[in-house]
């Protein structure tokens, strides 16, 4: 039961005087009932002094109870004897719904503008505008009210519970990279390299509540491939790994609808003049970073100290991109605040999740990013990804003691694994 998350929602209805919201994005489901939908079909419900209220398929209600809603109501989408539509289906039980919370008059809230949602299954739906068109059909005498700012908003502090998930997503994806850098190797293509990362960000064992679902994305982007990575995506292509590349690893793990974003930048062999050069900016420009994070600091400044290291290197022409974005409810979104960006209004404030994201891209040489995640707190900010920051730890070649000492005693993939885990 996240009672602080539940607290804000009420606050926030009040003082905007809303009667309900109802919200049907995944993203927004997480953040008003604590369940992250699998297919995108359940519905949220939260009344202002009153209950919230799910609406789900009958066959995701298992984990669904493991939410904050109050209640829990399900559909069948179909039958085997009998196909219909999701609306045909959906419209009678939340008919049936708002009519038990009395709603029939009043402001309710509801999604309208451009969203991003992260993917929680292999594809999703989205009610698009089915969603008013049923609410003016069931409440005719309420109004809808936008409220796209309004989950912005309140989706951009993190509740100690939603910390604790994306705490839990990044020592997983610690793990991640601590068990696959050890295992790059120059001959290895691309997609064998992302698939070393990807493998591992299943893994549950961490520490923290029960975790229902947990996975995440790893995408590898070597040599000039890596200058590449300042676009809006990132792209694993057939590339083969070569001894002096640069190999920029990226990975988003998650833990039951709560995100990362993660980025380390190896070289196989001690690196360059030139690499060493891209490195030292990097970090550097992440030390001051971490440093100017504070509450009540604009955005635009923190990313201002970032900027002004990596041109003290005289690197400035390379640089693609902010500083960071929000990240939580979405792993990257152009909605997420804060955006850490000079163009950016927004305010640092405790409780806010983001990446700090330094890069620096040499069209057709390379690319470096170093990636963390943070959480504001009322001092400072948490270093939520401690690991792999300094060159050496960043140098394939290091971890060869290591690596060795795990193939002689590999058996087996799995005990490979288990053979580096230990190690480090």
């Amino acid at each position: 039961m996240d009672s602080e998350r539940i607290s804000r929602i009420q606050e926030n209805l009040h003082s905007t005087g809303l009667t309900a919201v109802v919200c049907a994005l995944p993203s927004n489901v997480l953040l008003l009932t604590g369940y992250w939908p699998v297919v995108g079909n359940s519905v949220a419900i939260c009344v202002c002094d009153g209950p919230t209220m799910l609406l789900v398929p009958e066959d995701e209600a298992e984990l669904a109870r493991a939410g904050f809603a109050d209640s829990i109501e399900t559909f069948v989408p179909e039958t085997l004897n009998e196909t219909r539509s999701l609306l045909e289906a959906v419209k009678p039980r939340l008919a049936v719904i708002l009519h038990k919370l009395k709603i029939e008059s009043g402001s309710i809230g509801i999604e309208s503008g451009a969203s991003s949602q992260a993917a929680s299954y292999l594809a999703i739906h989205l009610f698009g505008s089915e969603l008013s068109s049923m609410l003016h059909e069931l409440l005719p005498d309420s109004g809808l009210t936008p409220i796209d700012e309004w989950i912005r908003t309140l989706s951009s502090v993190k509740t100690p519970l939603e910390l604790g998930r994306i705490r839990q997503a990044c020592a997983i994806a610690k793990s991640a990279y601590e068990l696959g850098a050890p295992q790059l190797r120059a001959g290895m293509k691309e997609p064998e390299a992302a698939q070393l990362f990807q493998s591992l960000l299943s893994d549950n064992d961490v520490p923290g509540l029960p975790i229902q679902r947990c996975n995440g994305f790893a995408f590898c982007m070597s040599g000039p491939n890596s200058a590449k990575a300042y676009t809006a995506y990132a792209r694993t292509r057939e590339r083969t790994l070569e001894p002096n590349d640069l190999v920029m690893m990226h990975c988003n793990s998650y833990v039951d609808g709560l995100w990362t974003d993660i980025t380390r930048t190896y070289t196989l062999q001690p690196p360059d003049e030139q690499q060493t050069k891209m490195h030292t900016a990097v970090l550097a420009a992440r030390e001051a970073t971490l440093d100017a994070i504070t509450p009540g600091a604009r955005a635009a400044e923190v990313d201002a100290v970032a900027r002004r290291v990596i041109q003290d290197f005289g690197l400035g022409q390379y640089l693609k991109h902010g500083t960071g974005h929000g990240v939580g409810f979405s792993p990257m979104s152009a909605y997420s605040s804060p955006r850490v960006h000079a163009g950016s209004p927004d305010v640092i404030e405790e409780g806010m999740v983001f990446n700090v994201e330094p890069a620096v891209y040499i069209g057709g040489y390379g690319g470096v990013r170093h990636c963390d995640m943070v959480a504001v707190t009322r001092t400072g900010c948490e270093l939520l990804t401690d690991f792999q920051s300094d060159i050496e730890s960043l140098t394939i070649s290091s971890w060869n003691s290591t690596r060795e000492k795990a193939e002689r005693s590999r058996t087996s993939p799995g005990e490979n694994i288990t053979a580096m885990r230990q190690a480090i």
